[in-house]
């Protein structure tokens, strides 16, 4: 069974911008449809990938120590966090929008966070496990990292429907600040990540490295 040619056999590339499969003969590479500058791998993959991962764990301890929003009702105020939010909205009968904020706010990031370091993991030790599988594990992270800005989203329009109806007053704390920046960074990472590495073997990973610092040396 022969098998079929890859993409760098062909000295073949695929523009990040507009999806044309370019020759990466002679120089610059460019596309030649919308002229953005051509990588057979995202620069700095794995490095980035990290940096970015590990800067969302770290904003991740205060998104959940700190409150989010100040809920005054009758002239007495309270703080609360993410869970207890969630605890809140729960025991007043809004389990709706308790569950909404936990898939959002506890849920997702904590899948994203172990999903992200499996693929990091799995590409460091050059992993032939499940590679399938592990592909369709970054595309899910990229389809959920959309709908990770709804809890911010809910805090808010529960503050403006609190106060259309009159009931009480909600303004926000630190917290939220902290969750947004999780949610910016973690999209970041994957945004990073390269999932072709996946299917690279050792001799295709040097030699992908060593074009990637002859590029950053050419820039």
């Amino acid at each position: 069974m022969t098998t079929p040619p890859v993409a760098s056999e062909l000295n073949l590339c695929l523009c990040h911008s507009c999806g044309l499969a370019c020759d990466m003969t002679g120089e610059p590479h460019q596309c030649e449809r919308c002229g953005a500058p051509l990588h057979r791998r995202k620069t700095n993959s794995l490095t980035r990938t990290w940096a970015y991962l590990l800067t969302s764990l770290v904003f991740y301890v205060p998104a959940n120590l700190l409150p989010v929003m100040n809920t005054k009702m009758v002239g007495n105020g309270a703080d609360s966090t993410i869970m207890g939010g969630v605890l809140d909205f729960w025991q007043h009968g809004a389990w709706d929008i308790a569950l909404i904020i936990f898939i959002a706010s506890i849920a997702v990031p904590g899948v994203k966070f172990v999903a992200l370091m499996l693929l990091l993991i799995t590409v460091h030790r050059n992993s032939l496990w499940a590679r399938k599988e592990r592909s369709t594990l970054y595309r899910f992270v990229e389809l959920i990292g959309y709908w990770s800005m709804l809890d911010v989203i809910v805090v808010a329009l529960v503050a403006s429907l609190v106060k259309f109806q009159a009931l009480a007053d909600i303004e926000p704390r630190p917290g939220i600040l902290f969750f947004g920046l999780v949610v910016v960074f973690t999209m970041l990472s994957a945004m990073s990540f390269d999932p072709r590495l996946i299917w690279d073997n050792e001799q295709d990973k040097n030699s992908h490295t060593e074009e990637d610092m002859d590029e950053v040396a050419s820039h």
